[in-house]
């Protein structure tokens, strides 16, 4: 049963008023597709300022793991700010220290681990980089066509999922070569195993024509690729790259930002494969929305670099901590076993709404990292993008706060304590809207994009 309301139209009054104002006084540059303006939020549903309820299945990009307000990541923010709210990380902190221990433990990257904080999963690519470059004293590295790694210089260099985010900041950092990520969908190479392809394509192209090897410190890229379009890899992929930066000693780099913390239901994406990186980067999920990022290295390497080499004002934010210590305890204990659970549910309902609707071409995704892929005709497979950008907003009129990704693939991401009904009253929603779109009913969302 439906137990979405909208009462006022939207966006309300308050909403358009708010908006008024943010249009005087905030940065323009902000991505921002429809106008729903927040008033407060409980688990996976959240309230506007006009009092209309949303089940949000965005979770402010993938950040709010346990839920909006979880009573115990609140509980542990609170107790957390009572003692101090701040130490810069020329000292120590017990909630750094074992949250350290933490990371440590879930052995991200198979080894003995030692952890860089940040407040951002663009700082924490950045620390990676650098630490890459000062250990290995190579120049050169190898991303992602379709990768998103942030937008920070360095991590902009990688970042390719859209030009825009690239338009008007060149150059970047240098040395980054692109390469195709692989995608069995839409195929860039001939051979039915693109993972492979890709790797024959780094080898024996790129290293032979380009790349020198013996110049590339890492590889960076994301287990399953986000912005890109939640591109799941082919199994052998990442293994196969994992084989790669061992025959010509380059570091391998996992972004988990988005696909870690329970997202996939296994605490990191890259346990679905048994492959373990050299270094990877945490942020998002990590402090069920509280501003922090982690670069968790090989203690073997992370010892390398020498005091001074790198640092953060706010990385280790006592509060953050605690936040993710509770986080982590949520998602081992629960959350990560109920996005297994819940994301198969999932996947099965809408490969049940792929079957009523020609225009949805693919279902893929792992847990409750899932993209919908919607095309014009399922024999040219090609990206029905208006479709997509219809549909998105169209589900903020009916009560569903969705975001897009890739070229038309709308991606869902509701925090990993949702439930199956939850998932049913979206399904549900989803179907209206698309059915919506598809008539281009573009009435309402005209009003919308004109507040907005």
């Amino acid at each position: 049963m439906k137990k979405t309301h909208i009462k006022t139209e939207l966006p309300g009054p308050k909403a358009r008023a708010l908006l008024a104002r943010d249009a005087l006084v905030d940065s323009p540059s902000y991505p921002r597709d429809y106008p729903f303006v927040m008033s407060h939020g409980k688990g996976a549903e959240v309230w506007d300022v006009d009092g209309n309820r949303f089940l949000d299945f965005a979770a402010g990009i993938a950040v709010c793991s346990t839920g909006h307000s979880h009573p115990t990541v609140v509980q542990a923010i609170k107790d957390a700010a009572d003692r101090f709210l701040h130490i810069s990380s020329d000292y120590w902190h017990e909630g750094q220290v074992r949250l350290a221990e933490r990371l440590n433990e879930l052995s991200p990257v198979g080894v003995p681990a030692m952890s860089f904080f940040a407040q951002s999963g663009t700082e924490s690519v950045e620390a990676a980089l650098k630490l890459a470059r000062y250990v290995t004293g190579r120049g050169r590295f190898i991303g992602f066509l379709g990768g998103f790694h942030g937008r920070t210089m360095g991590s902009l260099a990688f970042t390719s999922s859209k030009y825009t985010q690239q338009k008007g900041f060149f150059p970047a950092m240098p040395g980054v070569t692109h390469v195709p990520y692989p995608n069995n969908y839409r195929p860039l190479f001939d051979g039915a195993d693109q993972g492979r392809a890709v790797l024959r394509y780094i080898e024996d192209v790129l290293f032979v024509h380009n790349v020198p090897a013996g110049e590339v410190a890492a590889i960076l890229v994301e287990p399953i690729q986000g912005e890109g379009g939640y591109l799941v890899p082919p199994d052998g992929f990442l293994s196969g790259l994992r084989a790669l930066c061992d025959r010509h000693g380059i570091l391998l780099i996992f972004d988990e930002v988005q696909s870690g913390i329970g997202r996939t239901g296994k605490m990191f994406a890259a346990q679905h494969w048994g492959v373990a990186p050299d270094i990877v980067t945490l942020a998002k999920g990590l402090g069920s929305g509280m501003p922090i990022g982690m670069m968790v290295a090989k203690r073997s390497i992370m010892q390398k670099w020498a005091r001074g080499a790198h640092g953060n004002t706010f990385g280790g934010n006592p509060l953050c901590c605690a936040a993710a210590l509770a986080t982590l305890d949520l998602v081992e204990r629960e959350y990560c076993a109920n996005a297994a659970k819940v994301g198969d549910y999932f996947m099965k309902k809408l490969r049940v709404l792929a079957q009523r609707h020609s225009v949805i071409g693919e279902i893929r995704g792992k847990g409750l990292m899932i993209g919908m892929e919607l095309v014009t005709d399922q024999a040219s497979k090609a990206p029905a993008k208006k479709l997509c950008d219809a549909l998105i907003t169209r589900a903020y009129h009916h009560g569903l706060i969705l975001l897009s990704c890739g070229q038309s693939t709308v991606r869902f991401m509701p925090p990993l304590m949702i439930g199956e009904a939850q998932v049913d009253e979206a399904v549900g929603l989803l179907e209206d809207a698309l059915i919506d779109a598809l008539a281009g009913d573009r009435v309402s969302m005209g009003r919308g994009a004109a507040a907005g």
